[in-house]
């Protein structure tokens, strides 16, 4: 067997990307390759403006404007950078924002000056948009920062105020203790169960 690898498993030989004409096709020459080639150019370049517009419509609907005007009361997210503001868990679940501040001045196009509490003297009172949320109405649907202590290291303490309840906690071979503790929130009574350090 004496042909190209392509040909011998193909059945077929390989077409140039200089001309993309079928196989079937008559022979072009001259000035109508390269006309075909430019055309299907254009419609290569038509479809792929096509597909980056419709990628582009998708995330322009999912992307909120994130404009706020002096005097707008705005939540803080809790922790924007890894281990500067460390909040603790309750629960399962840790809160996500702090607030609500009033915006006292715009710093730029996407940077925001918050009148911030006494207790958050350590930290930077100016935020970049993205770390900023539009506070709602209800109060009850964000955490208070009263109800948040911060140490001078700027990490979250959480005071518990007893010990309801012991139990043990059976896994295969070994018997873990837990005890139910009661927080101390201004939200009314939480428990929770926790492994006993202790």
């Amino acid at each position: 067997m004496k042909c190209v690898p392509f040909k011998a498993l193909y059945r077929r030989k390989c077409r140039m990307p200089i001309a993309w004409a079928d196989v079937g096709e008559s022979k072009l020459l001259g000035p109508e390759i390269v006309q075909g080639t430019t055309d299907k150019i254009v419609l290569i370049k038509e479809r792929l403006k096509d597909a980056r517009d419709c990628q582009k419509s998708y995330a322009d609907n999912q992307q909120k404007p994130l404009k706020f005007s002096v005097g707008d009361k705005v939540l803080l997210k809790v922790s924007p950078y890894k281990g500067v503001v460390r909040f603790g868990k309750r629960s399962k679940l840790s809160p996500r924002y702090v607030g609500p501040f009033e915006i006292v001045e715009q710093v730029g196009l996407v940077a925001y000056h918050l009148r911030l509490l006494q207790e958050l003297v350590g930290i930077h009172d100016t935020f970049y948009v993205s770390n900023l949320k539009k506070c709602i109405a209800d109060v009850n649907l964000h955490v208070p920062l009263e109800e948040v202590k911060i140490e001078d290291k700027l990490s979250f303490v959480e005071e518990h105020i007893e010990i309801l309840d012991r139990e043990f906690k059976k896994l295969k071979q070994s018997r873990i203790p837990i005890v139910k503790i009661r927080w101390n929130s201004r939200r009314g009574p939480e428990f929770t169960w926790n492994a006993k350090t202790r």
